[in-house]
């Protein structure tokens, strides 16, 4: 994947993760929170293939 894939399904992950934190299911606001995380970790990952190219 590249850049701007890797930013933009990591802000859907996050997108998505905020709106399970308003849930009140206790599960489903810990889900919220794992995948907020995991979706700053795609935008991350996205940011340094931008910085290194897509060859990594």
């Amino acid at each position: 994947m590249g850049e701007f894939t890797d930013k933009a399904k990591g802000a859907a992950k996050e997108l998505k993760g905020e709106i399970k934190q308003h849930s009140r299911d206790p599960e489903t606001r810990a889900e919220g929170r794992a995948d907020k995380v995991d979706g700053k970790i795609d935008k991350a990952k996205g940011s340094i293939k931008g910085a290194l190219g897509d060859h990594i």
